[in-house]
């Protein structure tokens, strides 16, 4: 099932697609609900961000390659930062390019959605806590984050967290190719089977953490190939049976 998000009459509304139609949904996409007769056309909606994250948990170094490309140590735990729900955006929508800073890079990642509220799961409680899965692009700020030394200031800008456009909720997340393409080029090409710690255990290392909600988003890290992106220039993060998020990059 496909799930998206989508403004209509200017209220934000929930839906599942079947073909090139939307159909509306009424209750909760984290609980049971019920598909209306009230159709759309997929191509005529503004697409949202697919879900309201109270936060968004990203990880740092989980593809092997990708720590070789930055001369990093491989990780012994999941190496854990946030990025703020303010830093959403959906396809689509700009990426801005902050006057701050001279170096913007994309970063593809498969991130997931919670769907109940949880603490301290184990692997083994991992996927029933899971709604589906999405495309995200953990967009950083890379001369600021050598800078400061630290994640934070790099990772939360306003539009820094596109995702979508749609949660895919049946699909096996363990064996899924994801790649990142700048105006028509591939830049990023890797699989999360090649992922250092996997999706069950980011969910449970997390929720020993910190609680996690209905909503919250779990970017799993990028793999190698990060790069550059400038103003004008095209980004797709496009995940295997996913799909295909694109925003543009325009100037602050």
């Amino acid at each position: 099932m496909r799930l998206i998000r989508f403004l209509s009459e200017e209220i934000a509304r929930y839906g599942i697609i079947e073909g090139d139609l939307v159909y509306e949904i009424e209750g909760s996409i984290y609980e049971m609900f019920s598909i209306t007769k009230r159709e759309h056309k997929l191509d005529q909606l503004k697409i949202l961000p697919p879900c309201e994250p109270s936060k968004i948990v990203a990880i740092g170094l989980n593809y092997r390659d990708h720590a070789e490309e930055v001369e990093k140590r491989l990780p012994s735990e999941p190496m854990l930062f946030l990025k703020p729900n303010t830093s959403t955006i959906g396809h689509g929508d700009p990426i801005v390019y902050p006057i701050s800073s001279r170096r913007v890079d994309y970063e593809a990642e498969l991130a997931l959605i919670i769907n109940k509220k949880i603490k301290k799961v184990s692997e083994d409680e991992a996927f029933d806590a899971i709604l589906g899965y999405t495309c995200f692009n953990d967009v950083t700020a890379r001369d600021i984050q050598a800078k400061s030394g630290q994640f934070t200031r790099s990772k939360v800008f306003d539009s820094f967290a596109p995702m979508g456009p749609f949660i895919v909720t049946d699909i096996d997340p363990g064996s899924l190719d994801v790649k990142s393409i700048l105006n028509g080029e591939l830049r990023q090409s890797s699989n999360t089977k090649h992922l250092i710690f996997s999706i069950p255990y980011l969910v449970s290392f997390i929720s020993d953490v910190m609680t996690l909600l209905p909503g919250d988003v779990i970017a799993t890290g990028t793999p190698g190939g990060i790069g550059p992106m400038n103003v004008g220039d095209r980004v797709e993060i496009v995940i295997e049976g996913v799909g295909t998020l694109e925003n543009h990059v325009v100037a602050e």
